[in-house]
């Protein structure tokens, strides 16, 4: 990703300068007095652009400026609240436009608000910034970022900028590891190499615990292993603990992340067409690997453990069966009607585990669970089921402070019959009909009596076809932001 910093003055190296502004109204008084005659070329631009100062919008020209010419850029911005978009956008237009630097002046806004839209344009720009091509050996030049570094021209507020960015940027670094992860092939990211990858988390403060098969076989945990014993990769549970409250408060909030590497469906196979992109059935154990990184990168001030289950669906021929039943950890026997609705199968066990183990009060899971969800959705907003309205509003809430939307779905007696199995205590699957639902009323049979309980079905969100705000086309690192501000403002409020 590109470097960011601030500085009281524009570098004296060669670089685009971007101006930020709400108009085209009065442009001519936001630009620097070397550019000779650039009023009536910035003004021409802006028309022809059709500029009207809309967050993220952009009209850029040519001017002299001394004996050289300089590329400048407008871009819409009028508040804080626009700079993720202005920052997404400049990097959007400029990654591999050949130009390596680039000056962004905030020396129009008033001073006492530099600081914040400072920060909010670096973390648009940085998240825009990633990319991933580590296997792309032939990429022609002209495909390659060439982009490396913004500077933010903030006058005397260098240093208040400088301390707000810092912990911004680790949870920047957080999104870029869940993304890497999600991108990642099956053939390189499996359970065992997904755990290694985490590992590094240790050098942040991170403590790193690993159960294999045979301590998960000793836990009882029949459910999680009945997905991976058709797979020659051996199921690992990644514990990651994070205590910043330095033990002042002993019962830890717990975000458990489904992390199926890659999913065949199983015996169920799954279509040939597309399958490729169940590389990234990982992605709730992503997103929560992300947010241990940043929660340890920026210390927050909270007590938090994640627990990922991680396993392969492979249709080995010791592969479990429709209609075999399994017990999971918690005792409850479960009839699998269809081994390709597995990831239920593996975070039952791993929701049990974390109860017995650290006994939280609120646990949040996160999983590319349905593709209903994706049916029901599109791919706007996250699902969310809760069996406590107070969780369900705080999460709602910061995903729309940050842009990873969640919409509440219904749960009740009605749709929890409709798993009921004759032979076993459920079924993994329900009906065609409320295929989301069926699969979260699942998983509420896992929670303990009076434990806030919060199931965000992702399926849509983790990976894009086409490029967004803040990424570009593939993973899209869904879930670290918003759990980062839900932490923020419900465990260090």
């Amino acid at each position: 990703m590109i470097t960011v910093s601030f500085s009281a003055d524009r570098p004296a190296e060669p670089h685009v300068l971007v101006i930020p502004a709400a108009s085209a109204d009065g442009i001519e008084a936001r630009l620097p007095a070397t550019l000779t005659g650039a009023a009536s070329v910035a003004k021409a631009a802006a028309a022809v652009a059709r500029f009207e100062g809309k967050a993220g919008s952009v009209a850029a020209f040519h001017a002299a400026d001394g004996d050289s010419v300089r590329h400048v850029i407008l871009v819409g911005l009028a508040k804080a609240a626009d700079g993720e978009s202005a920052g997404g956008a400049i990097v959007a237009r400029l990654l591999t436009s050949g130009e390596t630097r680039v000056a962004i002046d905030l020396s129009g806004f008033p001073a006492a608000e530099r600081s914040a839209i400072a920060v909010a344009v670096a973390e648009g720009a940085v998240l825009r910034s990633w990319r991933h091509d580590a296997y792309r050996t032939k990429l022609p030049a002209k495909q390659r970022p060439s982009l490396e570094k913004i500077v933010i021209v903030v006058g005397d507020g260098v240093e208040a900028a400088q301390a707000a960015w810092a912990p911004r940027a680790a949870v920047a670094e957080g999104v870029a590891f869940t993304r890497t992860l999600v991108a990642e092939p099956a053939n390189i990211i499996y359970p065992t190499s997904f755990v290694e990858r985490a590992r590094e988390l240790a050098d942040l403060g991170v403590e790193i615990e690993v159960l294999g098969e045979e301590e998960m076989r000793a836990a009882g945990m029949g459910s999680l292993l009945g997905v991976s014993q058709g797979s020659e990769r051996e199921a690992q549970l990644l514990v990651m603990r994070w205590d910043g409250t330095n033990g002042a408060e002993p019962t830890p909030t717990a975000f458990v992340g489904k992390g199926v590497t890659f999913d065949t469906g199983g015996i169920s196979l799954k279509p040939p067409a597309g399958m490729e992109d169940m590389k990234w059935d990982m992605g709730g154990a992503g997103a929560v690997t992300g947010l241990m990184k940043a929660l340890a990168g920026r210390k927050a001030k909270a007590h938090v453990v994640g627990v990922c289950g991680l396993v392969e669906n492979m249709p080995d021929g010791r592969a479990q069966r429709p209609g075999d039943v399994v017990t999971s950890m918690s005792g409850q026997t479960i009839e699998v009607i269809n081994t390709d609705a597995e990831g239920r199968l593996v975070l039952c066990d791993a929701l049990t585990w974390v109860q017995q183990r650290f006994q939280p009060k609120t646990i949040v899971d996160l999983a590319t669970l349905t593709g209903a969800m994706i049916i029901s959705l599109g791919h706007e907003y996250g699902g969310i089921f809760a069996n406590d309205d107070g969780l369900a509003d705080a999460l709602a809430s910061a995903g729309k402070a940050v842009g990873e939307k969640l919409w509440r779905m219904p749960m009740g007696e009605t749709y929890d019959k409709m798993i009921d199995s004759q032979i076993a205590d459920m079924k993994n699957v329900g009906p065609r009909e409320a295929g989301s639902i069926t699969a979260a009323q699942f998983l509420a049979r896992y929670i303990g009596e009076g434990v806030r309980w919060a199931h965000l079905d992702i399926a849509g969100m983790v990976w894009s076809s086409k490029p967004g705000t803040l990424w570009d086309k593939g993973a899209t690192g869904y879930g670290v932001r918003l759990l980062d501000r839900f932490v923020s403002e419900t465990l260090e409020a």
